[in-house]
């Protein structure tokens, strides 16, 4: 249901959008697609294409239209999210092909209008005409789509991008898993010194997979390496920090948290704006999301507009270790195992030359089955 939900209700919700000029074109395309796709886009407006490439590249916007007399071009950038793209293309084609009819509808009016055949004979004349317009390239409007910020060429679709989100997840439960669970870890200080050096190394493995071997993260790649090792730190932190605090049973718990909630609502498929209300804000507050997202800021846009995906797995991040750090402080562990060996003479020195010690356990001993007797 988690996975298949969101999957089934994806539809653009808000996605920001911009509008180059106030013309009486843009005014009629903002109007159409208001009343053909209600909600689906938050219209921003810019004075000129410089301006709507420089807010694709920043991340204000997925992309714009600019709308003309004879002609729409589609501004977009298909690192940004593919479907996106895509779908920026299918509007400014259908944009397109409405207008193409007005500019046909109103050539025919005006012939009918300055012609003095009967009416039945105009209204076929006019017919053709219209078709014959439709026909005519000059009265037909021109679709030009340009990608501002295009995806590796390697990776033409973002398959791989895409696909990475789920097992950098299923690797930081792993390594949280590993941290909590290893004998050779009991220090708190060990296990966190663990953590940062195992997500490191998986990271460069992960990077060196999908940039050296697909040639999906094809910029900025010492950065990009640091943003995966802390996406797989903020995961793993929290795996640990929820086994340390509630036993076995929380690395169930973040498990389900990370993968059936992140992972299902993060849009890395997709986009956030296009899965339903609520559930987008929910996958960026969880590091799967803000992983994915922060990811596309740092590889493809020079780290614009990722403060609050970073402030996010920071936030995970450092609350993790710290319950990896100052867990024990809150669930304190049973001493009945220090008692017992106090006890039992087992942790008493013993003098050289000496039976005391053999004397304190045969004493301890006797005790004990004393209270078993009793028992």
């Amino acid at each position: 249901m988690a996975f298949a939900w969101p999957a089934g209700r994806i539809s653009p919700r808000d996605v920001p959008v911009g509008i180059v000029g106030t013309g009486p074109a843009s005014q009629h395309a903002v109007e159409g697609l208001t009343r053909g796709k209600p909600g689906a886009f938050d219209f921003r407006l810019y004075p000129d294409q410089q301006a709507a490439r420089s807010a694709i590249k920043s991340r204000d916007v997925y992309g714009a239209f600019a709308v003309s007399g004879h002609s729409i071009t589609v501004l977009k950038a298909t690192a940004a999210s593919p479907s996106v793209a895509q779908l920026l293309t299918d509007v400014g084609q259908q944009l397109a092909d409405r207008a193409t009819r007005q500019i046909a509808q109103q050539k025919a009016a005006r012939q009918k209008a300055d012609g003095t055949q009967p009416p039945a004979k105009a209204h076929k004349q006019a017919a053709a005409k219209q078709g014959a317009a439709g026909a005519d390239s000059s009265a037909r409007v021109l679709v030009k789509a340009v990608d501002v910020v295009p995806v590796a060429t390697e990776d033409p679709r973002g398959v791989v991008f895409s696909s990475s989100v789920f097992p950098l997840t299923i690797c930081g439960i792993l390594i949280g898993a590993f941290v909590t669970m290893a004998r050779g870890l009991a220090r708190p200080r060990h296990r966190v010194l663990t953590l940062l050096v195992a997500c490191a190394v998986a990271a460069l493995g992960i990077y060196l997979v999908a940039q050296g071997f697909l040639g999906a993260l094809p910029h900025n790649h010492v950065a990009t390496w640091a943003m995966l090792s802390l996406d797989l730190l903020s995961i793993s932190a929290t795996a640990a920090g929820v086994v340390r605090l509630l036993g076995p049973a929380g690395l169930g718990l973040s498990a389900a948290l990370m993968v059936f909630v992140g992972n299902a609502f993060s849009g890395a498929t997709s986009a956030p704006e296009m899965l339903p209300k609520g559930v987008d804000y929910v996958g960026q507050w969880l590091p799967p999301g803000a992983g994915a997202s922060l990811l596309r800021d740092t590889t493809y846009f020079d780290g614009n507009a990722d403060a609050g995906h970073l402030a996010v797995l920071v936030l995970w991040t450092v609350c993790g270790l710290t319950a990896v750090m100052f867990g024990h402080w809150v669930i304190r562990e049973p001493r009945a195992t220090k008692t017992s060996a106090t006890a039992s003479g087992e942790l008493l020195p013993a003098l050289p030359g000496s039976g005391a010690a053999l004397s304190v356990r045969r004493h301890a001993h006797a005790h004990a089955r004393r209270h078993d007797g009793d028992g």
